[in-house]
């Protein structure tokens, strides 16, 4: 019988119960709902609760809330419905974001909870809403694209570690199905003749697959078609897909929709990395330029390989230049593009106090570091990486790179280090010096396979051994230099070995484990540095690889201030005023809404534009002068950033300027041709690096 003094329902239908209508609300409401009594126990559960928590809803009836909290937060969880037992009161969802409930099976989800106690209506109970937040589409899609990250990171880092191509084949279908958690990826490779394309790899392959599977190129077969269309194609169902033949194993396997891409090189399309899904319309924008990036960076390997095969040793080194160049430019663009998005995902008030999300964005910042760390490796290949020189305190940086080698060489290596104290600060780009140690102590642990001794020095040299000091001019020679020697136990090399040390491709290891480039790279970066580098080997009996790099001058040095002390640096977002007038120009649409954000975020005022064309007549239309003009150099067709600074500049000589690129050699350029008061920025940065550059800019102009 309904309660009399329950109030009524206006334009309830007749002979409909009002009990009827509440229990359908309970039953139909989208978040998870739990009615709990005084002692916590559960009495009513409505079916989202059941599936999001993992229980048939008659389990979690009698079930004590504080099965569902996680064991480390049981206690404080306890403590908290206690005291809110004695002065109950509603609670909105959204004033606590660090809460987590335990499903059935033991994993965690993050969620909100709204309480609303009844004692009001004078039942002893609170109605607890609970609400998955990793199903809102705004934080779903950021730890999506944090995960997609991940897995693009960790197969840059297989394409540059492993020159096997094999091997890199064999690995990337792995990565994807991971990455896009679907059941079934594979490469294609479209043969010579062009006539036909091979199953180079793949994984959860139908009946009927197999590597070395051979499919005519034809545009009635999915790989055919591809190619006929050399763009993205997307299958949505493949009961309803009519633009090429479907194999009937496919159906038979439960697939339903698809994606492929096409590897091209230089525009010509040489094969196809495809994925396949048991769900329908599981593909859609960030999958697409996930597998985009995917089969950029499988396509750039497979062109490495070729190269590498085709040409001489100096058409292989100038190769390679232009080839790493171009990935660095597309990548680190594509590297601005996921460290800002991080950046102003990890500020989000939505996610600050959650600690997971936090972790998650994290990782995927960590995983795009090392991507930018792996452009800077394909750019040392062809050494068109432009040098920042600066003042390096070696035995700071020899102790950084051993506890780092200590963690990832093999640990039947024993590392020791011994460097002077103090030891004098060398002129060098930190950054190359430390790829430099790098290169040489990894060709150390390929010489001890069963384990050895790594020794480090450092130590200051007022006299250079007479071989040296030949190879450096009189002014050079007559400078003071720090010895960084790294000595081995390994099996050493012969003379005939030695004499060919520093030559482009040359290598001694097998076929796809060396690059040949490594010591040419270490030979390069020294004598950019204007010093010198000595090897000394013998037969069974280990190496020792000594850079002889200038110190820095005393009254430089005295005067030097650590990078973390500088004024400039630290306090580069303070000393940045309000309202600063920035024109933003920059050809790539999402980077330009990256750089857009952090702007606005330093507190500039900001205006776009996609090229040069654009940035000159609306820049002369302003009445205020802008203060700064951040260009891309590279803007597509027409004039080029550098052009456009200059013609700004002339319309405007206090205007600051403030070139980007991620292409390392246009840097180069623009460092030889562009004026003392312009700064260059490389991408990828981070907000606080671009306000660092920013400030740089700016006072460059005001000290003129």
């Amino acid at each position: 019988m309904a309660d009399a003094n329950a109030p009524s329902i206006p334009g309830l239908p007749s002979g409909v119960e009002e009990g009827s209508v509440f229990r359908s609300l309970f039953a139909a409401y989208p978040d998870s709902l739990l009615v709990v009594d005084q002692s916590g126990r559960i009495v009513l559960a409505n079916p989202s609760a059941a599936a999001m928590l993992g229980y048939a809803a008659d389990e979690l009836v009698g079930l004590s809330v504080e099965a569902l909290v996680p064991d480390s937060i049981r206690p404080r969880h306890a403590a908290f419905r206690e005291a809110y037992g004695r002065a109950p009161r509603p609670r909105p969802m959204g004033t606590d974001m660090e809460l987590v409930a335990k499903r059935k099976d033991g994993s965690e989800v993050m969620v909100e909870i709204a309480l609303s106690p009844l004692q009001n209506q004078g039942l002893p109970f609170v109605v607890a809403a609970i609400r998955d937040i990793g199903a809102y589409p705004r934080v779903k899609q950021a730890l999506q694209r944090a995960r997609y990250s991940e897995h693009l990171a960790q197969l840059g880092r297989l394409a540059v570690d492993t020159r096997d191509l094999q091997v890199v084949l064999a690995q990337v279908p792995d990565i994807v199905a991971t990455a896009l958690q679907v059941e079934v990826a594979m490469v294609w490779l479209l043969d010579g003749s062009q006539r036909e394309f091979r199953l180079a790899s793949g994984v959860g392959l139908v009946a009927d697959e197999s590597v070395g599977l051979r499919i005519a190129n034809r545009p009635d077969t999915q790989p055919g078609y591809v190619l006929s269309q050399g763009c993205p194609v997307v299958v949505t169902d493949y009961r309803e897909e009519r633009r090429f033949t479907v194999p009937p194993a496919y159906l038979e396997a439960g697939l339903v929709s698809a994606l492929a891409v096409p590897l091209s090189d230089r525009g010509r399309v040489t094969g196809m990395l495809s994925v396949r899904a048991t769900a329908a319309r599981r593909f859609g924008d960030e999958e697409i330029r996930f597998l985009e990036s995917v089969a950029s960076l499988l396509a750039t390997s497979l062109q490495r390989v070729q190269t590498e095969e085709a040409l001489n040793h100096a058409q292989r080194l100038e190769s390679v230049g232009q080839l790493t160049g171009g990935i660095a430019h597309d990548f680190n663009n594509l590297l601005t593009i996921i460290q800002g998005n991080l950046q102003v995902l990890e500020e989000l008030p939505q996610l600050a106090a959650d600690g997971y999300a936090q972790q998650l964005v994290a990782a995927a910042a960590r995983a795009s570091r090392r991507g930018a760390e792996l452009t800077g490796k394909l750019l040392a290949f062809s050494r068109r990486q432009m040098l920042q020189p600066d003042a390096v305190d070696v035995r700071q940086m020899l102790h950084s790179l051993t506890d780092m080698l200590r963690r990832t060489l093999d640990q039947r290596i024993q590392i020791e280090i011994d460097a002077d104290d103090p030891c004098p600060a060398v002129r060098a780009d930190p950054g190359q010096l430390e790829s430099a140690l790098l290169n040489i102590a990894i060709n150390a642990r390929d010489a001890m396979p069963e384990g050895g001794r790594l020794h480090f020095r450092a130590e200051a040299c007022d006299a250079l051994p007479a071989t040296v000091r030949q190879e450096l001019s009189d002014a050079d020679a007559g400078r003071r230099f720090v010895a960084l020697s790294i000595a081995d136990s390994g099996t050493g090399m012969t003379d005939a070995v030695m004499e060919h040390l520093f030559e482009p491709f040359f290598t001694t290891k097998e076929a796809g484990r060396g690059t040949g480039l490594g010591l040419s790279t270490v030979y390069g970066f020294v004598k950019q540095s204007r010093g010198a580098i000595a090897i000394d080997s013998k037969l069974n009996a280990g190496t020792t690889v000594t850079l002889y790099l200038p110190q820095v001058e005393a009254e430089v040095a005295s005067a030097a201030t650590p990078a973390d002390e500088d004024p400039i640096e630290v306090e580069a977002e303070a000393t940045l005023a309000p309202g600063l007038r920035v024109m933003l120009v920059e050809d790539d649409a999402e980077v330009r809404q990256v750089v857009h954000t952090f702007l606005t975020t330093l507190g500039c005022e900001v205006a776009t534009a996609a090229n040069a064309e654009q940035a000159l007549p609306a820049m002369a239309a302003e009445a205020t002068p802008f203060d700064l003009l951040l260009s891309d150099i590279a803007l597509g067709p027409g004039m080029r950033g550098t052009r456009l600074a200059a013609e700004a500049v002339q319309r405007q000589p206090r205007l600051a300027v403030l070139l980007m690129s991620g292409f390392s050699a246009e840097l180069l350029d623009a460092d030889r041709e562009a004026p003392p008061g312009w700064e260059l920025l490389r991408k990828p940065y981070s907000r606080s690096e671009l306000a660092r550059a920013m400030a740089r800019a700016l006072l460059n102009v005001a000290s003129y």
